[in-house]
């Protein structure tokens, strides 16, 4: 089974483009997902006990955090702390029922994926990227945004041009939806071909 790493900045159409790939059979696993599950249950004990100001009706409110991580950025640390290792664990078991299932392709959607060290865990990197004009237009569309939390967001991530120079795959969201999926049926069928050749060799 490979597994794929697929991030991108704020705005440029990862979960999207992930989804493409779960299109092609992969197994889909949504971090973001997971850590909005996490701060409804498991993670909040812990969240409460270092932010207690974040919690709101027995839950975390992202909200709220937003708003303590912006006021201290050094807590951003902290929270991931508390949060990565919970949400490594969940993929880790969701990766393993997958290898079990005879699973060929396991596609992990991660958001901050080279900033916390994650590409140690996949086998091949898809970096999701479109020009910085059409990433702003998008993330301002978004209720409650503002280009200043637009600008607090990006100064938290691996500059998009960084990111692209560590991935083993872009794929440009900045055209048409076709051109997009087309592209992610290129990859698919690179990383079929690697899989059938290194098969072979065994």
């Amino acid at each position: 089974m490979i597994v794929i790493g697929v991030t991108g900045s704020i705005g440029m159409g990862k979960s999207t483009t992930a989804r493409l790939f779960a299109e092609h059979g992969a197994v889909l696993h949504d971090a973001d997902a997971v850590v909005h599950a996490l701060y409804r249950g498991p993670a909040v004990p812990a969240i409460s006990a270092r932010f207690p100001d974040a919690i709101q009706d027995g839950v975390v409110d992202r909200g709220r955090l937003s708003a303590i991580l912006a006021a201290d950025p050094g807590a951003l640390r902290e929270l991931e702390a508390i949060v990565h290792p919970m949400v490594q664990a969940v993929e880790a078991e969701c990766m393993a029922e997958a290898r079990r299932a005879g699973r060929s392709m396991f596609v992990v959607d991660v958001p901050l994926l080279f900033e916390t060290g994650g590409e140690k865990r996949v086998d091949v990197t898809v970096v999701v990227s479109a020009p910085a004009e059409i990433q702003a237009a998008r993330v301002l569309e978004r209720p409650g945004m503002t280009p200043e939390r637009l600008a607090a967001i990006l100064a938290r991530q691996m500059p998009d041009a960084e990111k692209r120079r560590r991935a083993h795959f872009v794929v440009e969201t900045g055209g048409s939806k076709e051109a997009s999926a087309a592209r992610v049926a290129d990859i698919v069928r690179a990383l079929a071909a690697t899989a059938a050749a290194r098969s072979d060799q065994n």
